[in-house]
């Protein structure tokens, strides 16, 4: 059963995109004008951090299920990326409700987000309660403050899938900073991981006269220097991830003997984005490898969510792109980084050898774009409009007032026209919206080197 759903602003190079946002708005639309019943849900963590939506939806019966279905379940796959935590409360009809716990099972089709959220990230399976309307627990937050110090000597790095970052700092001032290649997505060897990271601290370390302190900016989730969840470390199998890769960053600690904090590469890249830009709230978005994506609250403090958005479904269509590490479709990485410049090329008209990786694909396609190509343009564009129709739904999360976007796929002028386009659709969608939502990009120094710039500065001294 399909919904009344009009999109302004076409996306001319993926014409069966389905915007998230507009599908829930044609959902609730719907809920509006026929009969409908109360629903809630709220997502918790061990330390009581939760957050409730509270929802009308559809009478369960009929095609109808499919709708409730299909809006509670991706909702809830957002929310667990987005926000993070182990226990589900849902209140509504008793089949959604088995319904939704059975897709989430470990022999549900949602199997990879509760074997990594629930299992990895807070140490078994996700819990569904099923209760009433009241017993649904209400939003709480867990704010905490991360980073600013600049004092001493101190090496920051970043770790991405395509390179390394180094940087080198003396009482806040840059004295380093540099990048080499690297590809880790699919290395099964720990060692390979272990010295890369250790070769790129050494780096920076040679350019000061001692070490003070060491933070990490790397994507995943990290607990306590704790490795949870992360891509970089994929092609690692599970018995030498949890023997070998698990406390990578506490024993880099034990021998370097400074302290190391090590956080989610997104958080670090909002953090850049309000020191850099003096705004907050700030959420950035690095279009890179994948997706990496942070937010820090007015207060410029971090709110102890996951902000893994490249597992959160964006497009809602039944075919859309896979995500190949999670098998879901519709989600952010196949949107938001260099992944959907690969994807999008064969439409504009470019014709890459099969064989040729995404980084090289976006190095082209940057190169057609300095010489004004319409094609290179064409993929920027569509990547634009992309985002102006995700910001209202990243905005269900999150306040949206100012937007850091950065990453290879943002280098150049092809950062600029995404914004561009972003912008026509907030415009021509979403006014209210376009009033309150700035963007921002950095200079192609930050771009490049602000998150291991900024990550030196997340460990206090002793």
């Amino acid at each position: 059963m399909s919904l009344n759903i009009e999109q302004k602003v076409k996306t001319d190079l993926d014409v069966s995109y389905l915007p998230a946002y507009l599908w829930n708005q044609a959902f609730r639309k719907k809920a509006s004008e026929e009969k409908s019943l109360d629903f809630a849900m709220a997502l918790v963590q061990d330390n009581g951090t939760s957050f409730t939506i509270n929802e009308k939806i559809l009478e369960h019966s009929g095609e109808n299920i499919e709708l409730n279905n299909k809006f509670v379940e991706r909702f809830l796959k957002a929310m667990l990326w987005m926000v993070g935590g182990n226990k589900v409360y849902i209140a509504g009809p008793q089949a959604l409700f088995d319904a939704i716990k059975g897709t989430y099972s470990m022999s549900g089709e949602r199997k990879f987000d509760n074997e990594l959220i629930g299992k990895k990230v807070y140490g078994s399976d996700l819990e569904f309660i099923h209760c009433a309307l009241e017993d649904v627990p209400k939003n709480s937050a867990n704010a905490q403050s991360l980073g600013g110090y600049t004092d001493g000597c101190r090496v920051g790095f970043d770790l991405g899938g395509s390179d390394r970052k180094c940087s080198a700092t003396i009482d806040g001032k840059v004295v380093h900073t540099e990048e080499v290649e690297w590809d880790p997505y699919f290395q099964n060897d720990p060692a390979w991981h272990v010295e890369g990271i250790k070769d790129s601290i050494r780096r920076a370390a040679e350019k000061l006269p001692r070490v003070d302190a060491i933070g990490g900016s790397a994507a995943g989730v990290y607990v306590d220097n704790q490795v949870k969840i992360a891509s970089l470390f994929r092609g690692v199998d599970e018995e030498d991830f949890d023997s070998k890769v698990k406390n990578i960053f506490i024993e880099l600690k034990s021998e370097w003997d400074v302290p190391i904090v090590v956080v989610n590469d997104g958080d670090v890249t909002a953090l850049n984005g309000a020191q850099s830009c003096g705004v907050t709230p700030c959420m950035g978005l690095a279009m890179g490898t994948s997706e990496a994506v942070g937010y820090v609250d007015k207060d410029a403090k971090i709110t102890g969510w996951l902000n893994e958005l490249a597992f959160a479904p964006v497009d809602y269509r039944d075919n859309a792109p896979v995500d190949e590490w999670s098998g879901d479709h519709g989600c952010g990485v196949q949107f938001f980084s260099q992944q959907a410049v690969a994807r999008l090329a064969p439409a504009a008209g470019l014709d890459f050898e099969e064989s040729m990786p995404f980084p090289e694909q976006l190095k082209e396609v940057q190169k057609l774009m300095k010489a004004n190509d319409p094609r290179a343009r064409k993929i920027y564009e569509t990547i634009g409009a992309y985002l102006g129709y995700t910001i209202p739904h990243y905005g269900e999360f999150y306040e949206m007032d100012n937007l850091l976007i950065l990453g290879r796929v943002t280098s150049g002028e092809g950062g600029e026209i995404i914004l561009e386009k972003a912008r026509e659709v907030l415009d021509f969608e979403f006014p209210e919206l376009s009033k309150q939502v700035n963007f921002h990009i950095p200079n192609e120094t930050d771009k490049r080197h602000g998150q291991a710039v900024t990550a030196a500065s997340l460990a206090p001294l002793n």
